[in-house]
């Protein structure tokens, strides 16, 4: 299924346009942006947890949203 900007902003909220955009380009699902807000947000948890490294376009995601909080 492909996700959409009410999708993106519903996980991260109001946010520029511009990265709305090119989180939508890189083909990620909503499973996969949820994902990687939950790797971002508490990466050291996860990996208490055992989960396995993110997978491509959710490292893509991560860098994305990684990126807009060090502007």
């Amino acid at each position: 299924m492909i996700m959409t900007r009410e999708d993106v902003v519903s996980v991260l909220g109001p946010m520029d346009e511009t990265l709305i955009a090119d989180i939508l380009s890189t083909g990620a699902s909503f499973e996969d942006l949820r994902e990687a807000w939950a790797w971002l947000n508490g990466d050291e948890a996860l990996m208490g947890e055992g989960r396995p490294l993110p997978g491509t376009r959710v490292a893509e995601l991560i860098d994305l949203l990684d990126a807009d909080e060090d502007d």
